[in-house]
């Protein structure tokens, strides 16, 4: 009997959260990430995500900038007021490097304008992963 791959399992247990207001990306995009080996979870808002549960399983959070209600920028300051360490990939469909430098100042792993490749998002989250 083969020894397991400590790294390959540990992929499979890490939940990757999609948090975005528009139905065909909370519907699409937990499809590919449980295709790149993770589980995967999606919420409509900040709020749902916080009053989830899974704040403290999430290892890694897929957040989309512009939301009714608390956007991404601010979810992500709550988070680092929580002292949770969650790496952050920013999606959005609006070019804006103001937005872009802030969220990356304040530590996101990733900022990708849709519509992205399925590579561009593989590539984001293996290096918002090697943070933890």
């Amino acid at each position: 009997m083969e020894p397991s791959n400590g790294k390959r399992q540990e992929k499979h247990q890490l939940l990757s959260v999609v948090v975005d207001d528009d139905e065909s990306v909370r519907e699409s995009l937990p499809d590919l990430l449980r295709e790149f080996g993770f589980t995967a979870r999606a919420f409509s808002s900040a709020r749902e995500f916080l009053s989830s549960g899974c704040v403290d399983e999430t290892s890694c959070l897929i957040l989309d900038v512009a939301m009714p209600g608390m956007s991404g920028p601010e979810l992500q300051q709550e988070l680092k007021h929580r002292g949770k360490e969650i790496p952050i990939i920013f999606i959005t469909g609006r070019k804006d490097d103001t937005i872009r430098a802030q969220v990356l100042k304040q530590g996101a792993a990733g900022f990708l304008l849709k519509p992205f490749s399925d590579a561009a998002l593989f590539a984001a989250i293996k290096t918002a992963l090697q943070a933890i």
